[in-house]
């Protein structure tokens, strides 16, 4: 099986106005032409952990069963980004009438609500219910700022090009993929997870072969694959943010989103048990 477990298409009556929606979101904003800076990649960081918020209340059946699909893989992505567009919209709209200093400070500032508000209903969920173990999540969070502080001291020292190219930007990705390989280890190797997406699976499940499994466990080299192919990543795109800036901040964004959220996910779904 080459797509993740769990992996299912609404019916066409709810994926069809999502897709419609989500197409003119993203014309009416390609027509506004906004500028994509490190701040702007920043302010899209909550949004990104919105997304995975949404999806672990429909692993807790929190929604109507109507539209529980939409919160599902992959329509969650899709809710995610039609929402964080009319955001980035309304924040355009506002700096152009004047009623917001910047258009960053809008997006950081809903995002951060939005992720809030819904992260926290996960959590009163599991407190209510008594699943609430908070232990393992924090501390893979702690581990994974720690990797990502080591990677980027060793991209700076040795390439430093790179790292004063990407910035913001470039310290988000790495974050997002530190913190996915992190949590997907710490579930793997000590709380019995099991890994949904073939390839990481993969991944895994080769490194669980090797003589070090019994001392390290097998996570260890799911980190390591996430943090390098994050690093080679910023590598190649260092001449790409120097000549379109704009489009290569939006596609490290993207890239940083394929981290963070599933990373985020993680510790909120042990979070609540």
């Amino acid at each position: 099986m080459v797509l993740p477990e769990g992996f299912v298409l609404p019916p066409w009556y709810l994926l069809g106005p999502t897709l419609v929606i989500l197409g003119g979101v993203v014309a009416f904003l390609w027509s506004l032409d906004p500028p994509v800076t490190d701040r702007t990649v920043l302010a899209f960081t909550p949004w990104m952990m919105f997304g995975s918020t949404l999806h672990v209340l429909h692993r807790l059946e929190a929604y109507p069963p109507e539209i529980a699909i939409m919160f599902a893989t992959p329509s969650v992505y899709l809710v995610s980004a039609v929402v964080a567009g009319l955001a980035w919209i309304g924040g355009i709209l506002l700096h152009a009438a004047g009623l917001q200093p910047t258009i960053e400070r809008f997006l950081g500032i809903t995002g951060t609500g939005f992720f809030v508000v819904f992260a926290m209903f996960a959590i009163v969920t599991s407190l209510e219910v008594g699943t609430f173990q908070p232990f393992w999540p924090v501390i893979a969070t702690v581990v994974a700022g720690i990797v990502t502080a080591l990677a980027w001291l060793a991209l700076g020292l040795w390439f430093t090009d790179v790292a004063a190219t990407t910035g913001v930007t470039g310290a988000i990705v790495v974050f997002g993929h530190a913190l996915d390989g992190v949590t997907t280890a710490v579930g793997y190797d000590v709380l019995g997870a099991h890994e949904e997406v073939p390839l990481s699976r993969l991944v895994l499940e080769t490194a669980g072969g090797l003589p070090t499994a019994e001392y390290v466990g097998a996570g260890w080299l799911f980190v390591l694959v996430k943090v390098v192919l994050a690093l080679v990543v910023l590598g190649l795109f260092r001449e790409f943010v120097r000549e379109a800036p704009r489009q290569a901040r939006l596609l490290l964004a993207f890239i940083a989103a394929v981290g963070l959220g599933p990373g985020v996910h993680n510790v909120l779904l042990f979070m609540v048990g």
